[in-house]
């Protein structure tokens, strides 16, 4: 792995190697993205200036290991596409280093300014900017250097992205990179004024991802800042089981109106949601699962789970049913385990691979009874069937966790979110970065062909 912490101003120089030894270039800069609270900030990418004089970005998670003399990377294909800064960006080098800080529990009003800023590699691969070195900034041409410390990024202050120093469309631009529930985050740190302009300028999707990762105080505060009829379109854009949740803590005239206000074909199943007492299964199911009738093919169905808008656990499985495969659907035959489809021909039938042993869920099941199902079969994803054996749904293991959470549990910091750099700057291995990560790959490659730099 390499050195488990290391500075970015001794980076600066590093040849920079593919995994066969091949010379790339050499390390310029780091780029992060500052963020709104004072979590540490998740560190992008490098910029790696080839031999032909060109600075490109090289993802984080592309990078193997960082030694005391040469940094590596799990491939030599890179993107020469010519390095450029990006409105959310922050240049370790250029930008963060000889910025003025504070250490808030300094004494007196003594101010320092940056000198190198401290990267290390988390457990899930990402790099954040853990620690920082300052050194005390005195004034007068013969005053003495101050001594340099190493802090937490915590510990100081005046590196954060306040809401002072940018706009509505800077915020938007940071938050653009960042995971959904980590905009939720942020978006509760925000003034209310400028939460409501953040809220207004947001799209419809991207703003019901963002109130499904809310508290149900903040989002009834959201929903009514918002017309009738816009907030009826994001609830329509939200997943059904949090629709319904959120529908459940308002009043029924205020959630009857709303209701009124959705298109007919998204209301009915939120309807039948709320019919349920919210500590059951019919009322913890989302009434979309992944269905298919039994003479579908292992492809189909896989393509099906390959929908980059269905949540990994509701991917898990795909339920075989009779026509009509809406909710409620015909018949219910079983389901099919993804690790089955992977295994089996794209031709086969799953009508040949249906496990239909698979005990199910019956939708006035308690809380308890649902726990206890998930810890016995070991899954993740379940289905909520009637007693006329037609699929109604699927509770999926967050919808579980999220009611055996104590209340306000949104409230609270994810423990290790600074440590995972999965917090506010977003960038996830889920594509959600501001640099478009997904498995590895950049958004900055997806317009240009990857070329192997070589020595010349």
């Amino acid at each position: 792995m390499g050195t488990a912490r290391v500075f970015v101003a001794q980076m600066v120089g590093l040849a920079v190697f593919g995994p066969d030894g091949e010379r790339i270039g050499k390390v310029r800069d780091a780029v992060t993205a500052l963020r709104v609270d004072q979590l540490a900030p998740r560190v992008l990418g490098l910029v790696v200036e080839l031999l032909t004089r060109q600075r490109i970005f090289v993802p984080m998670l592309r990078v193997t290991a960082i030694d005391p003399g040469a940094v590596t990377l799990t491939t030599g294909v890179v993107n020469l596409r010519r390095f450029s800064q990006r409105p959310n960006e922050t240049l370790v080098v250029g930008e963060l280093l000889d910025a003025r800080v504070r250490l808030p529990e300094q004494e007196g009003t003594a101010e320092f300014i940056v000198v190198d800023a401290g990267i290390e590699r988390t457990r899930s691969r990402d790099w954040v900017i853990g620690r920082v070195a300052v050194r005390e900034r005195r004034r007068g041409r013969l005053a003495r250097r101050g001594q340099v410390r190493v802090v937490d990024w915590s510990e100081v202050s005046g590196l954060t992205v306040s809401e002072e120093d940018q706009g509505t469309e800077r915020l938007l631009a940071v938050f653009d990179g960042m995971r959904a529930a980590d905009v939720a985050a942020a978006l509760r740190e925000l003034p209310e004024k400028r939460r409501h302009e953040v809220v207004d300028a947001l799209h419809d999707e991207r703003l019901a991802d963002v109130f499904q990762e809310l508290p149900e105080v903040d989002q009834r505060d959201l929903l009514h800042h918002l017309d009738p009829d816009r907030a009826a379109d994001v609830l329509e854009a939200m997943d059904p089981d949090d629709a319904a949740d959120l529908l459940g803590e308002l009043d029924t005239a205020e959630s009857d109106r709303l209701l009124e206000l959705m298109e007919p074909e998204e209301s009915a199943p939120l309807r039948r949601l709320l019919s349920y007492s919210a500590d059951t299964a019919g009322g913890l199911m989302t009434s979309e699962p992944l269905i298919v009738q039994p003479d579908a093919t292992v492809a189909e169905a896989l393509a099906r789970v390959r929908n980059p808008d269905v949540p990994p656990a509701l991917a898990s499985m795909v339920f075989v049913c009779r026509p009509p495969t809406s909710t409620p659907t015909g018949r219910y035959l079983g389901v099919v385990h993804i690790q089955r489809l992977l295994r089996e021909p794209p031709a086969e039938l799953v009508a040949g691979i249906v496990d239909a042993e698979l005990t199910w869920l019956h939708p006035e099941a308690t809380l308890g009874e649902v726990t206890r199902y998930f810890a016995s079969y070991n899954l993740v994803c379940g289905p909520v069937v009637d007693d006329a054996d037609h699929l109604l749904g699927a509770v999926t293991v967050d919808d579980v966790l999220d009611h055996l959470l104590p209340p306000g549990w949104r409230e609270r910091e994810i423990g290790g979110v600074g440590a995972n750099g999965n917090g506010p700057n977003g960038n996830g291995a889920n594509g959600d970065g501001a640099n478009g990560t997904d498995g590895g790959q950049d958004s900055r490659d997806s317009d240009d062909p990857e070329v192997v730099p070589r020595d010349a």
